[in-house]
């Protein structure tokens, strides 16, 4: 059994929610939110931030950390369990553009409705919950997007 640590972005833009569409070989991957493996002496933060640039194109700003998500796989030498720490971040346009070499075909901003029943896995349904929770919570106290709160 091998551990590994991923980071990534619940990223939202006037109130929408940012995710990815991953397509490998013409077989369904599913929707998914932005994240990635961390890279030796980086903090987790920039791992969060480096991967959303670049699975989506968009420069995320972290709000708040929001969670940490667990679960584990199996490859054809071993079984990996994966945990991704997650962050709520604030994006400054509706611009993204998905990261090819990576599967992704499609990106785009979704109401939490739709985000919600487009993502593929559970745990991300989760953190997309909790995450927006924040964000609905610093909107109606006039935090979301001010620069006092940071």
């Amino acid at each position: 059994m091998v551990e590994a640590t991923s980071c990534g972005g619940v990223v939202i833009f006037r109130g929408k929610i940012l995710l990815l569409y991953k397509n490998y070989k013409n077989k369904y991957e599913g929707w998914v939110l932005p994240k990635g493996t961390v890279e030796e002496g980086e903090e987790y933060k920039e791992t969060a931030l480096r991967e959303v640039k670049e699975e989506t194109g968009v420069d995320g700003l972290i709000i708040k950390y929001v969670d940490k998500s667990q679960y584990t796989f199996s490859t054809s030498t071993d079984t990996v369990v994966k945990n991704v720490h997650w962050y709520l971040m604030m994006a400054d346009s509706y611009y993204s553009k998905p990261q090819r070499e990576e599967y992704f075909m499609d990106s785009g901003y979704y109401k939490f409705h739709e985000a919600y029943h487009l993502l593929k896995f559970s745990n991300e349904k989760q953190i997309l919950e909790k995450a927006y929770n924040e964000y609905v919570d610093l909107k109606r106290s006039n935090l979301w997007g001010s620069k006092k709160y940071f």
